[in-house]
């Protein structure tokens, strides 16, 4: 097992945590990497863009000047695409049922590659909670400091799961909690740091990330889903 430091928000060290050697090791093809991150950024657009074509637009139908007896080329009407205020040829128009599919395997190694990517450039600081009484900005601040940190941050922090059972089944199902509150609100005023729960991070806000904060419980659940 591969081991990093763990320690509090006032950057004093605590003790050490163990990380999945196949996590920090993980591999994964260029190309299918790739492919993920743009499905991502494909499935973030809105496809709500719209122009419209000539026989959209509000505009006169009047026929420019005659057809013959000028020395001009002949013009149908001022709605044209080649006059001001015509309409648009081929512009886009609203798209539906964009969403490109991601193979949940393919996902998982290629977020798997990305925390690796990470671990292995030691760009990973392990904390013991981000718990505050009140938001309090001053306390990040000092541990960026104290880490020299820099730069676009993401904090991942574990999710709060309550168990279902079905008959002989049983499930974990993550549940609405207030414990990251006061920490989300003391990153506000910090440019370009995100938060998120870990099983909810996407391999595009890792890519993007200069250094991962993340709590201890959420590397135990990163080890437990990659792993």
């Amino acid at each position: 097992m591969v081991t990093l430091k763990k320690y509090n928000l006032s950057g004093k060290e605590l003790g050490q945590v163990e990380v999945n050697e196949a996590l920090v090791n993980a591999e994964a093809n260029g190309q299918m990497v790739k492919d993920y991150i743009v499905a991502i950024r494909e499935n973030a657009r809105q496809w709500s863009a719209n122009t419209k074509g000539r026989s959209e637009v509000n505009h006169s139908t009047k026929k420019p000047h005659p057809q013959k007896g000028g020395g001009r080329a002949r013009q149908g009407m001022l709605s044209a695409p080649q006059y001001k205020g015509g309409g648009r040829v081929f512009g886009p128009k609203p798209k539906f049922d964009q969403h490109v599919r991601i193979n949940k395997k393919e996902r998982q190694a290629a977020i798997r590659f990305l925390f690796g990517e990470k671990f292995r450039n030691n760009k990973v600081h392990v904390i013991d909670s981000t718990e505050l009484d009140a938001p309090k900005t001053k306390s990040l601040a000092a541990f960026f400091k104290a880490r020299d940190v820099k730069g676009r941050i993401l904090f991942l922090g574990e999710g709060t799961y309550t168990e279902i059972v079905n008959g002989d089944s049983k499930k974990l199902v993550s549940v609405p909690s207030d414990k990251h509150t006061n920490f989300a609100k003391s990153m506000r005023n910090i440019p370009k740091a995100e938060f998120s729960l870990a099983k909810n991070v996407n391999g595009y806000d890792l890519l993007v990330a200069h250094d991962i904060i993340m709590t201890e419980s959420a590397l135990q659940e990163i080890n437990e889903w990659l792993g």
